[in-house]
């Protein structure tokens, strides 16, 4: 069975790429925090190469940013190719199948004040100033 499931912040934003055929593509690294303490008594992190395709990656892209968590599951796949030197190289990246979000709300950008031009034709700013008077 070949099935991966990882928590971890994003390194970087993810820039969303379209293939030729217009298929969505996404490739992203996820910093992934180790179980337990090195020797020193430090924790160690794996950075792991993701790839997500069509409304996966669109999601990605449109909802995370540097830094923030991320849950994904997929497989684990592995690449090879060779160098114009002759050798032999590959790749393991995890072929993102979902993906949720998994920081606190915290993590979320703050909304913006509103402003007057926020406000719909026809209403307009209550102030009865009590504003002060609230109990929280």
């Amino acid at each position: 069975m070949n099935k991966v499931e990882l928590l971890g912040r994003l390194t970087r934003d993810p820039e969303l790429r379209t293939t030729s055929n217009g298929i969505s593509v996404l490739s992203f690294s996820i910093a992934v925090d180790r179980r337990f303490k090195n020797k020193d008594g430090e924790k160690e992190v794996d950075f792991i190469n993701c790839v997500a395709w069509r409304q996966t990656a669109e999601f990605i892209s449109k909802y995370f940013t540097k830094g923030k968590m991320i849950a994904v599951c997929g497989t684990l796949q592995t690449r090879t190719w060779e160098e114009q030197d002759g050798k032999k190289r590959y790749a393991m990246d995890v072929l993102v199948e979902e993906a949720y979000f998994a920081g606190s709300s915290n993590d979320a950008k703050p909304k913006p004040q509103s402003t007057m031009e926020d406000i719909p034709e026809g209403f307009a700013p209550y102030d009865d100033g009590s504003e002060d008077d609230l109990p929280f």
